[in-house]
């Protein structure tokens, strides 16, 4: 039976604003995500997060969930309203208190804390006032939040993640309008990018210089699907690689290698803003590891300006500046987003990560499937979803014997939470909530997913 590392990282992960509810309560400030989601026709059936999953009341009850699964570490958002309620000068304490009272629970249930400091719940008062992700100010909003953070978490939490997936918030954000703060350009992400990429470095910044004495490690963590050639021509092989730079090295080559890609470069022009020396200096080398949030596999082929694009979200960017043609294997089976379930484009992805930046260590921060779960008898038998971890964690094996350094992985979600512009229809969580009363039920998969843990093995 193949094992996993002795030292292999198994956690869940959640965000602050799919979970906690308590959305304007114990002085906390709107975020962009309060005021898109009370928008008509914007999320599924008008739903919010105003209540979640009530966490914010229910954390202890949750942590025990946790403790009981055996899980080893559980990476989580913090809200930058709950903590600065306008996302500058003004702290909360009571959202200090409530982030520090959720961490001594943690480690008391030998648990460890995995923080994210953004998660998409940009304070709407920073988008109001300073143009949000657009204006040039927000890198130094961020890096005084994180400082913040650092103060008053740094001293138990060792693990900081700047980002969560800047791809979404930039492109979903501020060029299709489909997620808060619902802009559509074919500009205005790159520009969003851009000042993500500088708030990451700047906040790093100050963690090594100020607070290396917590003794912690500091990344980022990017979201990027597999893409296949569709064909073994050299068209489609480049087309590939495109997509993929357009998508993944978009946020990561100016981390690992200084600037953007030269792809992007050549097809954006000034689209793409520059960065200056200084600032290339700062921002190469800022992650201590390579955080990667994976779900699933399409493949690529070039398009000739002929084609039509064929996924709503595009291939990892705009996709007339990539002249690239996404498609899907009749074959594969499909998750209740859509979203193609093949295993083995996860280890293609990892391996591509382990060459092009030159062996990082790496977390999967985030893996897993929604299903239309159905409560029966008191239990759900999502054995769709077992399957799905299976496979992936087989090709996570694969990965690691071939000498990848893939050190941790955390399923996504722990629990059924708000999934975004799709409401609470969807479910990715190892328990099934009911929403009326906000009870969690542990599914099929999260028994087996506790076993895994126990064994270090995913051949059970």
């Amino acid at each position: 039976m193949k094992t996993f590392p002795d030292d292999f990282i198994w956690g869940t992960a959640t965000s602050s604003y799919q979970i906690e509810g308590a959305a304007l309560k114990s002085g906390k400030g709107p975020s962009i995500w309060d005021a898109f989601s009370n928008i008509p026709g914007k999320t599924h059936n008008g739903e919010t997060g105003e209540i979640a999953c009530d966490h914010y009341h229910k954390f202890k009850d949750d942590i025990q969930l946790m403790k009981n699964m055996g899980v080893k570490a559980y990476r989580f958002s913090i809200a930058w309203a709950r903590i600065m309620p306008t996302g500058k000068s003004i702290i909360n304490e009571e959202g200090i208190a409530f982030y520090s009272a959720l961490i001594d629970e943690l480690i008391k249930a030998d648990i460890v804390p995995w923080v994210t400091l953004y998660h998409w719940d940009l304070p709407l008062a920073l988008q109001l006032e300073d143009d949000g992700w657009l204006g040039a100010s927000l890198p130094d909003y961020f890096a005084a939040y994180a400082d913040v953070c650092f103060e008053h978490f740094g001293d138990r939490v060792k693990n900081w993640i700047t980002l969560n997936e800047p791809w979404v918030a930039s492109i979903l954000g501020y060029g299709q309008g489909v997620f808060a703060p619902g802009r559509v350009s074919t500009s205005e992400p790159y520009l969003a990018g851009h000042h993500f990429i500088l708030a990451h470095a700047k906040a790093v910044h100050i963690y090594r210089e100020k607070y290396s004495y917590q003794n912690g490690n500091i990344g980022i963590t990017n979201n990027c699907d597999w893409r296949e050639p569709l064909t073994n021509s050299e068209n489609d092989k480049q087309a590939a690689e495109r997509a993929l730079e357009f998508f993944l090295a978009w946020f990561a080559d100016p981390i690992y290698k200084g600037d953007y890609p030269k792809s992007m470069k050549e097809r954006l022009g000034n689209r793409l803003p520059e960065f200056t020396s200084e600032e290339k200096v700062m921002i190469q080398g800022t992650s201590d590891f390579f955080g990667l949030n994976h779900y699933t596999t399409m493949y690529a082929a070039h398009n000739d300006g002929t084609k039509k694009e064929q996924s709503v979200y595009g291939n990892g960017g705009i996709s007339e500046d990539q002249d690239v043609d996404l498609s899907l294997d009749e074959k594969w089976k499909l998750t209740g987003m859509n979203w193609a379930v093949v295993p083995w484009g996860c280890k293609k992805m990892l391996a591509w990560i382990d060459e092009r930046y030159h062996k990082p260590d790496i977390y999967i921060t985030e893996n897993g499937c929604a299903y239309n779960d159905e409560l029966v008898n008191g239990q759900v038998n999502d054995q769709e979803r077992l399957d799905f971890y299976k496979g992936y964690l087989k090709a996570c094996q694969e990965a690691i014997d071939e000498g990848i350094k893939l050190k941790g992985y955390f399923a996504w979600s722990f629990m059924d939470n708000f999934e975004w512009a799709s409401g609470y229809e969807k479910r990715f969580g190892l328990h099934y909530v009911d929403f009326n009363t906000l009870k969690r039920t542990p599914k099929k998969s999260a028994d087996w997913f506790s076993d895994v843990i126990k064994c270090n093995s995913a051949d059970i």
